[in-house]
């Protein structure tokens, strides 16, 4: 691909943006970024791309695009880019949801544009183009949405990206997609951040000074909460109906631990300790996290 163009440059965007250069995947990287900040990061590293303000009829020439920006702004990027980008041009994004959010897209785009989204699962709870990473993606998944309508040949391109990033690519459509990371995504940071409410909520009650002896369990959470806020908001309202879904299922099995507890119930107890100790040794085994104790800190 000779011509891409990265919207929004913080921590994802800005990674793509070193993981192209370094391998020297495209001739020329063009930025679109609005915050100062990110922007005085980039021409820092002096990685030899160019930052515009604002699209034109030079626009047609590129041959992806790439939003990194929240999901509560394809809205106004894609009505922005809509008219000036040509029918060969791919577009697509790194957002954690993908039904609503597609659904929103297409209902923008002009029928002859391609829009294939894309979910690199990777990321972190700091935000911002100062701790973008070049290898960020490499033997991560990405998840591409393929639907009825999407093209073979596209999704090819698509696919051959990501793989020279480093990414493992995957194939699911919109639907399955936002079941699967409703429950392996989208609820664990819920619960961080509701576990973190808690903690403040109980220190407060109790005028403890709880945080001040943060345990493993507490320490973990809080750094998955740590993560930004305004990405976050838009995954739960976007994924609304399967992360409620996720919540009550939760709020179930919470109550039936709750129940084993408060009735003694040792083997039923057990065996749920049991088991989720297995699911560990599995993650593991599926190389999705290393197996050093206290995560190699």
């Amino acid at each position: 691909m000779k011509n891409i163009l990265i919207v929004g440059c913080g921590l994802i965007g800005s990674s793509v943006l070193r993981a192209v250069r370094s391998r020297k995947i495209s001739r020329n990287i063009y930025i679109y970024e609005k915050s100062k900040k990110n922007i005085s990061v980039i021409k820092k590293l002096k990685i030899g791309c160019k930052i515009i303000s604002k699209f034109n009829n030079a626009s047609n020439n590129f041959d992806l695009i790439i939003l990194c920006t929240p999901m509560s702004q394809y809205q106004n990027v894609i009505t922005k880019i809509n008219k000036y980008i040509s029918s060969k041009t791919i577009v697509t994004d790194v957002g954690s949801t993908k039904e609503t959010s597609s659904k929103q897209v297409r209902k923008l785009l002009n029928k002859n544009k391609i829009w294939i989204p894309s979910h690199p699962i990777t990321g972190s709870e700091v935000s911002g183009a100062e701790h973008g990473e070049k290898n960020l993606f490499k033997n991560k998944w990405c998840i591409l949405i393929k639907e009825k309508k999407t093209k073979k040949k596209y999704l090819s391109k698509l696919r051959i990206f990501w793989k020279k990033l480093g990414s493992k690519v995957i194939i699911m459509n919109s639907k399955k997609h936002d079941i699967v990371f409703s429950m392996t995504s989208h609820l664990p940071h819920l619960i961080a951040y509701n576990l973190v409410k808690t903690a403040t909520d109980f220190e407060k009650q109790k005028k403890y000074e709880l945080i001040k002896y943060s345990a493993g369990g507490l320490r973990d959470f809080s750094r998955i909460a740590a993560s930004n806020e305004i990405m976050w908001r838009d995954v739960f309202f976007s994924n609304q109906k399967n992360i409620i879904s996720a919540i009550n299922l939760f709020i179930k099995n919470l109550n039936l631990f709750k129940k084993n507890i408060k009735k003694r119930e040792n083997k039923k107890l057990i065996k749920k300790l049991v088991n989720s100790k297995k699911v560990r040794k599995q993650i593991i085994q599926l190389k999705q996290d290393i197996n050093r104790p206290d995560f190699g800190r």
